[in-house]
Order: C-alpha cells, then sequence, then structure tokens
C-alpha cells in the first residue's frame, strides 16, 4: 500500500516539475498579490484632499488650518473664497475634507465660549470618510486644549489649573498602528486558501477530464491510495508556500513573528487539513476545469469575506455570525495572528485548533466518502 502511494506521490512531483506554467503560478502570483495586499491593503489614511474656507481670516483661525496643513494626514489642495467653491471641489471629487471657518472665530475664542468650525466630508466612501472624521477630531481637539489651557494662564494667572481627565493610551502588540501587521499574516491565509484548494480540485478534476483517471482506477490502487497519493504532494506544496510567503512578509515587510514556531506549525497544518478536504470535495461534484474554478470561486469569497480578514465579524447579523465558525479561515486567522503579533501558544488557542482539528476532519471525510462513491 504504502509503495503505492509513494510512487503516487513522486509522480505528482515529476508532474509538478514539468509544468512550468504551475511553478510559475505557485511562486510568483502568490508573492505578487502578497506585495499589493502588503502596500495597498490598510485601515490608515494619508494625504487627504481638503479645502479651507477662512471667513475669519485671523490668526487663530490661520493657527488651526496649520495644523491641518502640517500633518500628513491631510493634504490642502484647494483655498475657497466662498460656499460655492467648496460645494464644487466636493462635488468634483477635488476634496473628501472640507474646513469652513466662520467669521468671529477668533473673537468666541478670546472671550472663552464655544467657536465651532464646520467640517464638511465627502461621504461617498464611508469608510474613509469615518476614519478622516477621526483624524480631524484629534487635531481639533488638541487646538481645542491648547486654546483653553492659554486663554487660562492670561486671565488666571495665579491660580492652579482646573483638574482634568487625561487619557494615555497604551497598546499593546503594535504601538505603531500599523495595519501592515495586521494584514499581511491575513494574507499568508488568503493565499494559502486559494491556492491550495484550486491545486487540489483542478488536479483531480484534470485528471478525470483527460481520461488518466479511469487508466489508474484500473490498476491494482485502491480508492485510498490514489486520495492519499492526491493530498500529500498537495499538502507539502500548501507548507512550503506558507513558508515562503510568511518569510517574505516577515523579512521584506518587517512583521515581528514573537510566537512559538510549532504551535504556528500545527495550526497550519489542521489549517491545510481543512482547504484540502474543500478542494478535494469540490473536485467530487465537477467534470471540467471551468466547473471547478467556478466553483472555486464561489466557495472562496465567502470564506474571504465571513472570516474576518477585512470586516469585523462583530459587525455581521448573529446568523452571518454563526456561519462564520464553520470557516476554517475564521479560525486560522486567530492562530497566526495570535502567534505572529502576540506570541499566544496552546493554552490560549487551543479553542480555534480544536475547531481547526474538527473542521478538517468532517470535510476531509466527507470528501474522501464523496469521491470513493465518484470513483465507484
Amino acid at each position: 500500500m504504502w509503495g503505492r502511494i509513494v510512487n503516487l506521490v513522486r509522480k505528482e512531483f515529476q508532474q509538478l516539475r514539468r509544468d512550468r506554467n504551475a511553478r510559475f503560478r505557485l511562486i510568483i502570483p502568490p508573492l505578487i498579490q502578497l506585495i499589493i495586499f502588503g502596500y495597498a491593503a490598510t485601515f490608515e489614511v494619508y494625504h487627504v484632499s481638503t479645502a479651507v474656507l477662512d471667513l475669519d481670516h485671523s490668526q487663530e483661525s490661520r493657527e488651526l488650518i496649520s495644523r491641518f496643513a502640517d500633518s500628513a494626514r491631510f493634504q490642502i489642495v484647494e483655498t475657497a473664497k466662498t460656499p460655492a467653491d467648496i460645494r464644487a471641489a466636493i462635488d468634483r471629487s477635488d476634496a473628501v475634507v472640507a474646513i469652513v471657518v466662520q467669521a468671529g472665530f477668533a473673537e468666541q475664542l478670546r472671550k472663552g465660549v464655544s467657536a465651532p468650525a464646520q467640517i464638511i466630508v465627502d461621504g461617498t466612501n464611508s469608510n474613509t470618510a469615518l476614519i478622516a472624521l477621526g483624524y480631524v477630531n484629534q487635531i481639533v481637539s488638541a487646538y481645542a486644549e491648547d486654546v483653553a489651557n492659554d486663554l487660562s494662564r492670561r486671565l488666571r494667572p495665579a491660580q492652579a489649573p482646573p483638574p482634568t481627565v487625561t487619557l494615555e493610551p497604551r497598546p499593546w502588540y503594535n504601538v505603531d498602528y500599523n495595519s501592515r501587521w495586521f494584514f499581511v499574516p491575513g494574507v499568508i491565509a488568503t493565499l494559502t486558501l486559494v491556492m491550495v484548494v484550486n491545486l487540489t480540485s483542478f488536479a483531480v478534476v484534470r485528471e478525470r477530464e483527460v481520461g488518466t483517471l479511469e487508466q489508474i482506477m484500473v490498476t491494482p490502487i485502491r480508492p485510498l491510495e490514489f486520495i492519499l497519493g492526491k493530498l500529500i504532494p498537495f499538502f507539502c506544496v500548501g507548507l512550503a508556500l506558507t513558508v515562503v510567503i510568511a518569510g517574505v512578509g516577515m523579512l521584506w515587510f518587517q512583521v515581528p513573528f514573537v510566537g512559538n514556531p510549532f504551535v504556528l506549525l500545527l495550526g497550519t497544518t489542521l489549517y491545510l487539513f481543512c482547504v484540502l478536504g474543500i478542494g478535494l470535495l469540490i473536485s467530487t461534484v465537477c467534470v471540467t476545469q471551468q466547473q471547478a474554478f467556478a466553483t472555486n470561486f464561489f466557495v472562496i469569497n465567502p470564506a474571504f469575506i465571513l472570516s474576518g480578514f477585512s470586516f469585523p465579524i462583530f459587525t455581521m447579523p448573529v446568523f452571518m455570525q454563526w456561519l462564520s465558525h464553520i470557516n476554517p479561515m475564521t479560525h486560522y486567522l486567530v492562530v497566526i495572528r495570535g502567534t505572529f503579533l502576540k506570541g499566544a501558544g496552546l493554552s490560549v488557542l487551543w479553542p480555534q485548533m480544536l475547531a481547526l482539528a474538527a473542521l478538517g476532519f468532517a470535510l476531509l471525510a466527507m470528501s474522501v466518502l464523496r469521491f470513493r462513491k465518484s470513483l465507484d
């Protein structure tokens, strides 16, 4: 039995070695996608195009506007003269944010009363708008605090300043809020899912499509031996692919790895069992490679969306949250981000490991039984 399995494994590796296009697809596209995701996928917003309308023309209003101009988050692209210019800049998408300082702004500040300033945001892209508003609130709050402290010193120089509450943020695991540290481990899980599922489903379907599957099955090879001979090479390729992508993420994007590599290896092994089961299950319902491609697209996209890679699971409807629990990528993202950034061990990640093991066993058992039935 094991001799026949070894021969099948050797055959798969020889076929992969002879197929230059397959080797290219295994190495170059994942690295390109990793680089694109690493640089393009980010929650941070820089150089937000901003228009300003200063109707007060005072030192205080210029100071407020200069704080936006000096920030890397905003870029002043237009200095408007009338409210109509602001509307035109927003309508043309020349500006995403507009700052309007009304006349009398400085006078109200000097009196110690509230001096409102208007912030107009293009809400077409709600995500960018909300992030930009957060940066606006930070800048305006810091400016208001400086003005209040300066006014207090001038009006009551001999008195102690009133007590205030000061928040001191202490971010853990990602001190600089670097979004690449969040996205790159997620890209590893995504690319592993895409590549291994495609490899498994296409390889088996190709055998059936060209007629070699029937030729193999008339040999003494049993269905279980054929399945193992197919899955073992793809497991090795998936594991090597994960190591390469993780290495590039650590060396190129400087994503730290502070956990135990054996914990990550265990989680990756269980995750590969899951995706191999998905790929084999797809191969049992498809006859042609075109059908396999369409089915892969149907499976991979929901798995990506429900995994929490970029959309928080707790914001989804309750039904979708429950559905995400049967998604292997959901649990693997917790494992890979926990080992990379938090240094979490089995004492913390055992629920995810147990879920991956259960899902992997169920998917492989279901796919093997269905595959044997399709062969019979």
